[in-house]
């Protein structure tokens, strides 16, 4: 199993969607990117997954970890 991610994804029907993986149902349906951006965040910082943000072309844009993250930066 991978690891629990949340994703802003764009809708085919127009707008941007909030998914987790593995779900069939949107988490939110929103008109604008940052709508679905700040929305997003927040489910993911709450259920401590990984928030990836993807392009209108379907590539990742950036992505956050609210998670426990299994790789850590050596600091």
């Amino acid at each position: 199993m991978g690891r629990d991610e949340h994703h802003v994804v764009p809708n085919a029907d127009g707008g941007w969607d909030v998914k987790r993986n593995g779900a069939d149902r949107s988490s939110g349906h929103f008109d604008t990117k940052q709508e679905a951006v700040d929305s997003g965040r927040r489910i993911s910082q709450n259920q401590g997954t990984e928030f990836v943000i993807h392009n209108k072309d379907g590539k990742i844009s950036q992505s956050d970890s609210h998670g426990n993250d299994p790789y850590p930066p050596k600091g």
